[in-house]
């Protein structure tokens, strides 16, 4: 497997990850909020607290692999940098 393949591969693992990271957070967190909620007769509060919790602790995992993922070469910078992109001089009136 060469090393384009690999990083590709790599990458994709981690999309997959995070949106499964997500449905399980957040039906977990709703399953247990209503099952509380039922058992202890409260209304909607654990629904609604793990509810909560569990779409911040989604967004911080979604946070934390992005922040994971290696930045080889920053784009901007590379395309700013590249020869032909460089200004034409100004004309002179």
């Amino acid at each position: 497997m060469d090393k384009d393949t690999k990083k590709t591969t790599i990458q994709m693992a981690y999309a997959s990850s995070i949106g499964i990271f997500m449905v399980v957070l957040i039906f977990g967190g709703l399953y247990l909020g209503v099952f509380l909620d039922r058992k202890f007769d409260t209304g909607y509060i654990f629904t609604i607290f793990l509810l909560v919790a569990a779409l911040v602790a989604g967004f911080r995992n979604i946070y934390m692999l992005i922040k994971k993922i290696p930045d080889e070469k920053p784009l901007i910078k590379y395309l700013k940098s590249e020869p032909h992109r460089k200004r034409p001089p100004a004309k002179e009136a």
